[in-house]
């Protein structure tokens, strides 16, 4: 019996263990985020610089965690909800990497933006704003897989269709520059590439949420078009 139990208690503690690393990806992966967008609005090469590099820590997060998982499903034989936690995590873990590919693109399409020398279009802080709202949203994703909130894991979901039509307005805005104003393309087109990557932010914190849902009450609200149903 007391075997059990410490098996038990280590079985719990590689769970904490795999929730925590998840945690630290993501706040890294947020960090990159906002240092990109930065980069952006203010132009320090520097800062693309350490984003551009800090991406291999990303990537060394995803494999750590994949080596955790792999470890407790060997090891510990996960069912139920143990389990969609594990399988969940692996899934998480890949949006959180490919948002730290986004947050890379912002910052190298940031550095060409301003050697360009055309930051006028849109303003910094249209596309900041934009940003932000993707930020909080995987603030929000990660927020509701440290608790299994599902409320909250709604919220997000709920939440991506603004960040759309915020992406899709500047869109607009920037077709217009580049139709008055042909001199405009090549840095417009940067700047969209930009905003692409910011909703592609929103889409993946919005995928977090739905396998939060996933893990904590194993419904697939994926593709539905009401994630409350």
């Amino acid at each position: 019996m007391n075997e059990s139990v410490h098996l038990s208690k280590q079985f719990d503690e590689d769970l904490a263990g795999l929730r925590t690393h998840v945690l630290e990806m993501g706040g890294l992966v947020e960090s990159q985020i906002r240092s990109a967008v930065d980069a952006y609005a203010t132009g320090e090469t520097g800062v693309v610089k350490d984003v551009v590099e800090n991406d291999h820590r990303v990537n060394e997060f995803e494999k750590l965690i994949d080596d955790h998982t792999i470890h407790i499903v060997a090891k510990r034989q996960p069912t139920a909800s143990d389990l969609r936690l594990v399988m969940g995590v692996t899934k998480i873990v890949t949006d959180l990497e490919r948002i730290g590919d986004e947050a890379k693109k912002i910052a190298k399409g940031a550095r060409r933006v301003h050697e360009h020398g055309q930051l006028t279009l849109p303003r910094a802080t249209e596309v900041r704003h934009v940003a932000s709202e993707a930020v909080s949203m995987l603030r929000r994703a990660l927020d509701a897989f440290a608790r299994l909130d599902v409320p909250l894991a709604n919220e997000v979901i709920h939440a991506d269709a603004k960040v759309d039509a915020e992406f899709k307005a500047l869109v607009r805005q920037l077709i217009t520059y580049m139709m008055e104003d042909p001199r405009t393309i090549t840095t417009a087109i940067d700047i969209v590439w930009i905003c692409r990557s910011v909703e592609r932010i929103g889409d993946h914190a919005k995928n977090i949420a739905e396998h939060v849902i996933n893990i904590a009450e194993g419904r697939d609200v994926r593709h539905t078009k009401d994630k409350e149903a």
